[in-house]
């Protein structure tokens, strides 16, 4: 079966790509591709337990097992605002 992923973050910096097509066996689970992902990147093993799962635009828990055509998002932590939060008048 193939599925799209679609990286972000430190993900996609890993791959330099933001997207993957990918050809998977038939009943691979979520977290077994961020297995994967994380096999062929470990520098990327610091997100593996912080990673959120988007599966066709719904969020979805990483026992979900996979379709042909889905596509995947891995959602690392996402930090944004200002850096210094000291304000000086």
């Amino acid at each position: 079966m193939t599925i799209t992923l679609k990286l972000f973050a430190a993900y996609q910096e890993a791959y330099g790509v933001s997207e993957l097509q990918l050809t998977l066996s038939p009943g691979t689970t979520a977290s077994q591709l961020l297995e994967q992902i994380v096999t062929q990147h470990p520098e990327l093993e610091q997100w593996r337990k912080v990673t959120k799962f988007g599966i066709n635009f719904n969020f979805a828990p990483p026992e979900t097992v996979l379709q042909d055509g889905d596509e995947v998002v891995l959602i690392p932590p996402v930090s944004g605002g200002v850096g210094d939060s000291t304000i000086n008048n």
